[in-house]
């Protein structure tokens, strides 16, 4: 083996060779682009360059080849690393949430993987258990960050398969286990296997989507959200009054899609948890009842009460999300006894491979920017009529937040909002409407791709998906009807509803 040989082989790890050759590919065309075509046009191709590497998440994780064409958009000037670090301050909440929060959620595991063990055991139904999931999830992502969400849903996901995988590999449900590794599971455990994956594949979409569905309702639940409210200066009352002409519709149209594609077993729902499964999850919860000492039981009052300060502590803002969740890290292992650096660092495991990778996405959010990839459509809403702005506002919002960031889209629009407001080129009734839409189109019809919404993303980069065996194109295809059904019900209600209601609520 010559050096050449060798060196490719050591590119990005055991990935297949044709997905090095277009990664190598890609970084020889670019620059090709940038200098002999047109640099706006390189923009665009390496925007969907990116979320190639997105959609290839499972044979290689996306910070490899994702940073190295955000690192080669530096060195050929597309962006710079002044502007990258404009981006990622402008975002550091939601770092810090990533960096804490979810790791405050680890230590939180044991509480949650007993309450929702015994709400999977309770509620046989998978109909009611979905429609519970997804409401569930709409809720807390109301008062909560969806991220935090999806980060309890995961750990949840996560425990119930390391449950039954211990089980089904011959061991203890205290042994250690590799539950990557299936290779101690016979042929008939590996088909209920699959069909458990189903079923929890279908559960965590259900809940992914349902922190949108709340996440979209207060000013609270999306960081977008919040940077809409100030600029329009509205409060948590005000927020949720405006945008209730076009949440609760598709609120109630979400949970009904929900009920349908569960029902019909269609788009890779309806799978029902296996009879194998069921047992097992019951034997685990007994044995957890009669083994369990007065320091375990006092460790879930811990754990609860950490829980409940984390609920007010968000609903209330009392702090940035990201320094809550270093004091849910705090209290939850200084009352539960751990004490450990190396148990503490394993917490951090989930989320930091995760912020690398957001780190990556800031940078090509600033190429956007800087090679004014949106500018034509934000100029082309803005100069069409009033009465056709909103609808323009709800599908460009919508269409870009589906392949970029939609804390970004939002910020851009509403910005622009703002200033032709300034300029008097638009009222303020008419603003108050806009910044309707631009939160409508950001949050609802992103749900369609990974890299639209955070939380889809963190599903999918997360440990869970590959055990679970839910890739990009899964991911978009189950989000397909939530898609169609949430977009539409959302600029019908853009177009026709919120006006009107509008002006019923009291809003001139």
């Amino acid at each position: 083996m010559d050096y050449t040989t060798a060196l490719f082989k050591n590119f990005l790890g055991p990935s297949s060779n044709w997905y090095k050759v277009t990664i190598i590919f890609f970084l020889i065309l670019n620059p090709l682009l940038f200098f002999a075509v047109d640099p706006f046009v390189a923009g665009w191709v390496l925007v969907a360059e990116f979320i190639f590497t997105l959609a290839m998440a499972l044979k290689c994780y996306p910070l490899q080849p994702g940073g190295l064409l955000a690192l080669e958009a530096v060195i050929i000037g597309m962006t710079s690393p002044h502007h990258i670090a404009k981006e990622i301050m402008a975002n550091f909440e939601v770092i810090l949430l990533l960096m804490f929060m979810v790791a405050g959620i680890y230590f939180m595991k044991q509480l949650l993987l007993y309450l929702f063990t015994k709400l999977l055991l309770n509620i046989r139904s998978k109909l009611a258990l979905s429609l519970a999931f997804s409401l569930s999830a709409a809720f807390l992502s109301a008062f909560l960050d969806a991220l935090t969400v999806v980060a309890v849903i995961i750990s949840v996901g996560i425990g119930f398969y390391g449950v039954y995988h211990k089980v089904i590999s011959g061991l203890d449900f205290q042994d250690s286990n590799d539950i990557k590794d299936d290779k101690n599971v016979s042929e008939d455990g590996r088909e209920i296997l699959d069909q458990f994956r189903s079923f929890l594949r279908s559960l965590m979409m259900h809940a992914a989507v349902g922190t949108a569905l709340g996440g979209v309702m207060t000013m609270v639940g999306e960081p977008q959200n919040l940077i809409i409210a100030e600029q329009a200066h509205w409060g948590f009352a005000e927020f949720f009054l405006r945008m209730s002409p076009v949440t609760l519709p598709t609120l109630c149209f979400g949970l009904m899609t929900c009920f349908i594609v569960e029902k019909f077993h269609i788009f890779g729902y309806g799978e029902k948890l296996p009879v194998q499964v069921l047992q097992v999850l019951k034997d685990f919860d007994l044995r957890n009842e009669e083994r369990m000492t007065k320091k375990d039981r006092m460790r879930l009052i811990t754990q609860a009460l950490v829980g409940i300060w984390l609920i007010i502590g968000l609903a209330f803002h009392l702090a940035d999300v990201g320094l809550i969740g270093l004091t849910v890290i705090i209290l939850a292992t200084a009352f539960s006894g751990v004490t450990d650096e190396h148990q503490i660092g394993r917490a951090f495991q989930e989320a930091l491979p995760f912020t690398a990778l957001l780190v990556v996405f800031f940078s090509v959010v600033a190429v956007i920017i800087d090679q004014h990839l949106f500018a034509p459509l934000i100029h082309y809403v803005l100069s069409a009529p009033q009465e056709t702005q909103l609808m323009l506002f709800y599908i460009f919002n919508g269409v870009l937040s589906a392949i970029s960031d939609n804390v970004f889209v939002a910020t851009v629009y509403i910005n622009e909002a703002k200033l032709a407001l300034a300029q008097h080129s638009i009222t303020r009734e008419q603003f108050d409407l806009i910044a309707v839409a631009i939160n409508a189109g950001t949050n609802l019809p992103s749900v369609a791709t990974p890299n639209g919404q955070a939380a889809f993303l963190f599903l999918l980069t997360s440990s869970i998906a590959p055990l679970i065996r839910l890739s990009y194109g899964r991911m978009v295809l189950m989000a397909l009807p939530y898609t169609l059904v949430l977009s539409t019900v959302g600029f019908f209600c853009v177009k026709y509803i919120l006006p009107y209601a509008t002006v019923a609520l009291g809003f001139h």
